[in-house]
């Protein structure tokens, strides 16, 4: 057996160190942090009950509100307000909001005006929901998301403590029939279990809009988003990246808390909309960007190296067999991960998203790259 690995050749020992230092980072990932999603219990928790201001911002919104709303102001939780930030819209929003506000007494309507001359985006309509909401908790989702429960409130507010100042939840995606439902509720599952695991090993770094608490003094205090406000994203992740930390930071992961949202239905409206979303982690920390850049390059290593490895070399079965190893590790995980945020289905494509989703965002990433240059080209 030994005898395979006598006289070979720099590129095969080259290939052999990338590979087993890709595989040992690998299983470091998933090992370390990412098993822990399979150990987090869903524990009922007992806590006082605080006073919730629900805010979501609406953009021509009109069908969203009309089928997901309801789900929201019908909550089971005795003290808490809606604030949609109706944020310049031309369709029916402003018809459907005002019948609702007929119908619920503890919804609030703000309108921003339209300006065709200034692009606010969804950062002002953020804000202004947070200087319009009369309680120091406030709960975020989107227009086209619906809480897949009466106590979603509930659920999210257990875990506003004295200390904590951010609460993150998870907010998946409707299931759809197509290839492309399954990679985008896969994308949402591996980005939920990296930063629900990431926070509990005290790291905490991003959270999603879509379901997200945190406290309105917290926000002023850290001047909102002022430091990337010129970026159309970042009103969840880089918010969250900035104020959170291993103290301050709880995760909420009972079913009842989950959110779902409307899903892209084309590739190219989700290819743009998950470009838009990537131009923000140049703005992440130092420390959030090397342990995430490092997890990404390991497997684009990986899994390059593997193939090189059983075409160029005649260890083909040595690597095959590391190669199942984190296969195995990693179904595992994926496994546990789909059972703990009911994403039925994924699972058993995780090692094919696995390996589509780095080359995605590794187009996107070197597009944005040079739409950036090409713009301080044109600034220069």
């Amino acid at each position: 057996m030994w005898a395979d690995f006598y006289n070979l050749t720099v590129f095969e020992l080259v290939t052999i160190g990338i590979f087993g230092f890709a595989f040992i980072v690998q299983l470091f990932y998933y090992l370390f942090f990412y098993l822990r999603i399979a150990f987090l219990k869903v524990t009922d928790k007992k806590n006082e009950q605080f006073p919730v201001s629900v805010i979501i911002c609406a953009k021509d919104e009109a069908q969203n509100l009309e089928n997901f709303l309801p789900k929201v102001l019908e909550q089971d939780y005795p003290d808490f307000e809606v604030i949609v930030v109706n944020d310049g819209s031309e369709d029916e929003t402003a018809d459907v909001l005002k019948r609702f506000d007929n119908k619920y007494k503890h919804l609030y309507v703000t309108t921003i005006p339209k300006n065709n001359r200034f692009r606010q985006g969804k950062k002002l309509a953020v804000t202004i929901g947070l200087k319009a909401a009369k309680n120091e908790w406030v709960l975020l989702t989107d227009a086209d998301c619906e809480p897949v429960s009466k106590n979603w409130i509930r659920k999210m507010q257990a875990n506003f403590k004295e200390n904590t100042e951010i609460v993150l939840g998870y907010g998946g995606y409707f299931k759809r029939k197509g290839f492309l439902n399954k990679l985008i509720r896969f994308d949402s599952l591996f980005i939920a279990m990296q930063y629900f695991t990431f926070a509990k090993a005290g790291i905490p770094y991003m959270g999603v809009g879509r379901n997200l608490a945190y406290r309105k003094s917290v926000f002023f205090k850290n001047k909102g988003f002022a430091s990337h406000l010129k970026l159309k994203s970042g009103d969840d992740d880089l918010l969250v990246n900035k104020i959170a930390r291993k103290k301050n930071t709880a995760i909420e992961l009972s079913p009842e808390s989950f959110t779902r949202s409307v899903p892209e239905t084309s590739f190219s409206s989700w290819y743009y909309q998950k470009k838009r979303h990537l131009t923000t982690g140049r703005y992440y920390r130092f420390k959030h960007k090397f342990i995430l850049g490092l997890e990404i390059f390991s497997r684009f290593l990986f899994y390059l190296s593997f193939i090189a490895g059983i075409i160029y070399t005649h260890l083909w079965l040595y690597f095959t067999a590391v190669f199942l190893i984190r296969l195995i590790v990693q179904l595992i995980n994926f496994y546990a991960a789909s059972v703990k945020f009911k994403e039925s289905q994924v699972f058993y494509f995780g090692i094919i998203f696995d390996f589509i989703l780095p080359l995605i965002n590794f187009i996107i990433i070197l597009s944005n790259i040079r739409l950036r240059k090409k713009r301080n080209g044109f600034a220069n």
